[in-house]
């Protein structure tokens, strides 16, 4: 399953956030693979797209981080599981 990951740093634990992402790049455990991430210039927000079979690996991943960063979990599907969806929904 692939989940969107939103994470925003509060002011307060920004240094210790950015020390944290530089002297380890926040790597993905095992059973959790990074699929993209982004940075939004000048703020403090960003997303991960990330994929994961157990939701054990992804529940590490944001107790890792949640110390430092707001995150906001959300499971997501492409265009084609969508229609998959939807065509059931119309009966095809």
């Amino acid at each position: 399953m692939k989940y969107m990951l939103c994470w925003s740093i509060p002011p307060q634990n920004y240094n210790a956030a950015l020390d944290a992402f530089l002297e380890g790049g926040a790597p993905m455990p095992e059973g959790l693979t990074a699929l993209g991430r982004w940075h939004a210039p000048g703020s403090t927000r960003g997303w991960l797209l990330c994929e994961a079979d157990n939701v054990v690996a992804l529940a590490h991943h944001v107790a890792e981080w949640s110390p430092l960063l707001k995150i906001d979990v959300t499971p997501v599907t492409d265009d084609s599981e969508a229609g998959e969806a939807a065509a059931r929904v119309r009966g095809q």
